[in-house]
């Protein structure tokens, strides 16, 4: 099984031109890098680059793995680029209880103190029936004083 460590190590030899110079990107010897492609090559059944070349020339199967190197490893990159960006999100709530307004004010400074990427949109639910709304996907939270509970919701 090829791993992204690989993939990286095919860019960082096609980059440099050399397994010394490979080496040295990666902060390895050259004889680890050497041992690394050999063990590499023998669990894959064939070779990656010809050995002892000038320039430094991948197999065909090398530039295959190396073309896999220049799609997945930028894609890899945007992914976990995305995954450490803030993500902004959006919670809608129905507020069936006035009542609650005492309460749920400090209780929302606190909210969005720990969440500050999370936006709140209210919708009163004197004018409506919230629940349908919540039911189907429009609303993602109903603060109400109902106490009758309601099949496919959860308190």
């Amino acid at each position: 099984m090829i791993e992204i460590k690989h993939l990286k190590t095919l860019q960082a030899l096609r980059n440099s031109g050399s397994l010394a110079a490979a080496a040295a990107v990666l902060h390895q010897t050259q004889s680890a890098l050497s041992h690394q492609f050999s063990d590499l090559e023998q669990r894959l059944g064939f070779r990656l680059f010809v050995r002892k070349s000038q320039p430094l020339r991948f197999t065909p199967q090398g530039e295959v793995l190396l073309q896999l190197a220049n799609q997945v490893l930028p894609q890899i990159s945007r992914a976990l680029q995305a995954c450490n960006e803030p993500q902004q999100t959006r919670l809608r709530i129905a507020i069936e209880c006035h009542s609650c307004i005492q309460w749920l004010t400090p209780a929302l400074e606190n909210f969005r103190a720990s969440w500050p990427q999370v936006e709140m949109d209210f919708t009163s639910g004197v004018t409506f029936d919230p629940q349908p709304a919540l039911q189907q996907g429009e609303l993602d939270l109903v603060m109400t004083s109902d106490i009758l509970p309601r099949s496919g919701l959860h308190y």
